[in-house]
């Protein structure tokens, strides 16, 4: 009997940590892969499937069906930040007026809705909507041997499929991160202002001397990052599904699960890679 062999039975415990990890890497390596190719097929897109790419663009913003009704990912993205503006109101004027300067809630608004609350709920909003959908297109069409008609057909499936949705996420997420800013923006300055009774003077005065331009810029194509990011996990988990409709839904759920946790590195890293050194703090004006 060879060593190697013989292994799993001297030291199964070991023997089970070795497969796991090596099935750990092996998966990281397939996902790698993945994305990679999928990025290179973003050429084949405006090739040959320019006409698929403008129909999902138009289903990811204003949506399909039940969801067109609300006016689709572009409406829950700005409620969900109206409320986490309304947050930064009720939790910022209250935490300043405990040390009484209250006047600094504009600068909670400029400061932590730009580099950390708008980016972060356009992520979310984004891996919960139009990110879950399409795992779940891509596994029914999986599942039901739609993508192997394809590539049958002689359809680039990879590019039709994956890198079509990739790019509809990121240029969705434009007009997308612009109404999330917005929408806390003005939900901050809505609760600041009306509901706290400050004036709208001392506000716009803090809010604009805190308020930097350019971490407007950082801040979007953070945003953008995370988009790629999200879309490339949830075409992964979507075009590798299987097990039938319930495979489907496992994929959905570890899609929205790794999408959040990577949205979440993202923002660090680029946080830390932006504003890690001096903070980038504004205290002029």
């Amino acid at each position: 009997m060879s060593v190697k062999s013989s292994l799993p039975q001297r030291y199964p415990r070991l023997s089970r940590t070795l497969s796991t990890c090596h099935a750990g890497w092996t998966a990281v390596g397939e996902q790698t892969q993945f994305y990679g190719r999928t990025l290179k097929a973003t050429v084949d897109v405006f090739v040959h499937y320019k006409t698929e790419l403008v129909r999902l663009i138009a289903a990811m913003s204003l949506g399909t069906g039940a969801l067109a009704v609300i006016g689709g990912t572009v409406v829950i993205v700005g409620f969900l930040t109206v409320s986490t503006g309304a947050l930064v109101a009720v939790q910022g004027y209250n935490q300043f007026a405990q040390i009484g300067v209250e006047a600094l809630t504009g600068f909670a608004s400029a400061y932590f809705n730009v580099r950390l609350i708008a980016p972060l709920t356009a992520a979310i909003a984004m891996a919960a909507t139009i990110g879950a959908g399409a795992t779940a297109q891509l596994g029914a069409m999986r599942i039901n041997e739609e993508i192997d008609a394809l590539e049958v057909m002689g359809v680039r499936s990879l590019a039709y499929l994956a890198s079509t949705r990739v790019l509809a996420g990121v240029i969705v997420v434009i007009p997308l991160y612009c109404v999330a800013v917005l929408m806390s923006f003005l939900a901050a300055r809505f609760g600041t202002t009306v509901i706290y009774g400050q004036s709208t003077g001392v506000y716009d005065h803090y809010f604009r001397t805190f308020l930097i331009p350019t971490d407007i810029i950082w801040s979007f194509l953070q945003a953008v990052a995370t988009s790629v990011v999200i879309m490339l996990v949830h075409t992964y988990y979507g075009f590798t599904a299987a097990g039938g409709p319930a495979g489907v839904g496992e994929a959905v759920g570890r899609a929205t699960r790794t999408s959040l946790v990577v949205a979440v590195c993202v923002t660090l890293f680029v946080t830390l890679a932006i504003y890690g050194k001096t903070g980038n703090f504004n205290l002029a004006g």
